[in-house]
């Protein structure tokens, strides 16, 4: 494959991943937003009260957003807040649960993705060229 296919595939896949980031965050935003609201009693008001629940989920689509203008610096502040998400929310406490674990792992991984694509489409990473060298 040629090295314009492999940075257009690249590019392709860094796409994806940052669309899929956003997506999954959005959801989890809304999700944090509104899902303890009834506590306090519903409406605005509730939602307002449990904003702080959804401030992690507001801090990923940030880092989401900058991934997207500055890919190296914003995926790797994707990858250290999904570890730092993995950690939290299923090892730190008595509970696990493993729709958690998914979702964070998930999200540590297209922090990966994102960065390994961005290497590649920067042409800082050949992918084939060390494994075809090494087994020569």
């Amino acid at each position: 494959m040629e090295t314009t296919k492999k940075t257009k595939t690249a590019k392709a896949i860094r796409s994806i991943a940052f669309f899929l980031l956003l997506i999954a965050g959005l959801l989890v935003f809304v999700f944090a937003l509104l899902s303890g609201s009834e506590t306090y009693g519903g409406g605005l008001t509730g939602i307002i009260k449990n904003s702080p629940n959804a401030l992690p989920w507001a801090l990923l689509l940030l880092f989401t957003l900058v991934a997207r203008k500055k890919p190296i610096i914003g995926s790797t502040l994707v990858v250290a807040f999904g570890v730092t998400t993995t950690w939290l929310f299923n090892f730190s406490g008595p509970n696990f649960f493993w729709f958690t674990f998914g979702l964070t792992s998930s999200i540590t991984l297209l922090g990966f993705v994102m960065m390994i694509a961005t290497f590649v489409a920067q042409g800082h990473l050949k992918p084939g060229k060390a494994a075809n060298s090494s087994f020569k």
